[in-house]
């Protein structure tokens, strides 16, 4: 499995921005696919976006299409999660995961999670 690592969680106005970052270690060559979820206070952890390994296709969660932005650096093993408009909605614990590429196995692993919080 990889062990992966965000960054770039913080404190923001409704309207700002943030950056989050992803790094990729271990049994990396294996992933199919890299993503975010997020989980906000009593709720469950949701699916926010992914992009796929090889080729680059990217999906997205219909709360966030057109304000969130899933990118990759192939060469750093790393995937980005660019966030725009920030609303007080998006506050919840952000985590990356790595697709096995397997149905039986899915997003098989998780980071510790970064914290983003919105305020209004």
């Amino acid at each position: 499995q990889a062990q992966l690592v965000e960054s770039g969680g913080g404190l923001v106005e409704a309207g700002g921005s943030l950056n989050l970052s992803c790094a990729a270690s271990g049994r990396f060559f294996t992933t199919y696919a890299m993503g975010w979820f997020r989980q906000a206070p009593g709720k469950e952890r949701v699916f926010v976006a992914s992009i796929r390994w090889r080729g680059g296709d990217t999906f997205y969660a219909d709360p966030v299409k057109g304000r969130f932005t899933i990118s990759k650096n192939s060469a750093k093993n790393t995937v980005y999660l660019r966030m725009i408009s920030l609303k007080p909605e998006d506050t919840a614990v952000y985590y990356c995961a790595a697709h096995s590429g397997k149905a039986a196995t899915g997003w098989d692993t998780f980071g510790q999670g970064t914290q983003v919080t919105v305020s209004s």
